[in-house]
């Protein structure tokens, strides 16, 4: 079971979605607004929060970007079929995963298990790659000493690049191994993760010397 943060402005879709979460196991707390969202945050930390990226006042993005700023808490988007932007911008503010509209109960819920489960899977190991340290059992990433905080998503995206030094990891691939997402054109997935996790451990995030891209093909880590 699940502490989950619901934030949807539309009443039906609100009540809806926390009756089918709640009858899958989770225990569900809701609100219509982007600031009733972070004063709940900031008062009881939830496991995961699903924001509408439509909101009134402060919208979902925003709401992301907030909590991003302090901390690493999962991010689901509900955003309206076709909205590519949104969906762009809420990856680059820091959302885990998104789900278009209408939402299916089902695929939520098979959304949120899989990054719980992203947050909890992790071997008892330490990895060094020069000044990158990756403890996979305390699930800490430290650069020349300095610890950097990854969301779930974003170690499970590292750990996956990590295995596999030097292979060319392809987006199909990595969509199924750490979003568990088949379909392909859900690839912006992995590119946005790509970016915040260069972002946060690449001394010259414009010029990585870890996470190279491979164009046409996809990621690969290389340390120097």
């Amino acid at each position: 079971m699940a502490g989950i943060l619901l934030v949807e402005d539309d009443p039906s879709v609100r009540t809806a979605l926390e009756l089918a979460l709640t009858r899958q196991g989770h225990s569900v707390t809701s609100y219509a607004t982007g600031e009733e969202a972070l004063d709940h945050i900031r008062a009881r930390r939830p496991e995961i929060a699903i924001l509408d990226v439509m909101l009134p006042g402060i919208d979902g993005i925003e709401v992301c970007r907030r909590v991003r700023k302090l901390d690493q808490l999962p991010v689901i988007l509900l955003t309206a079929r076709g909205d590519d932007l949104d969906v762009v911008v809420g990856l680059e503010a820091g959302a885990d995963d998104y789900v278009v509209k209408p939402v299916e109960p089902r695929v939520l819920d098979a959304r949120i298990r899989a990054i719980l489960r992203r947050a909890e899977s992790a071997a008892s190991d330490r990895i060094t790659f020069g000044d990158l340290v990756v403890d996979r059992g305390a699930l800490k990433v430290s650069l020349a000493g300095k610890e950097i905080h990854l969301t779930p998503t974003e170690l499970r995206l590292l750990l996956e690049l990590i295995r596999h030094p030097g292979q060319v990891l392809n987006r199909r691939y990595l969509l199924r191994e750490v979003w568990d997402h088949t379909h392909i054109a859900d690839s912006r997935l992995v590119d946005a993760c790509v970016q915040r996790v260069r972002a946060k451990i690449e001394p010259k995030p414009g010029e990585p010397v870890f996470i190279h891209t491979v164009r046409g093909f996809g990621y690969r880590f290389s340390p120097p």
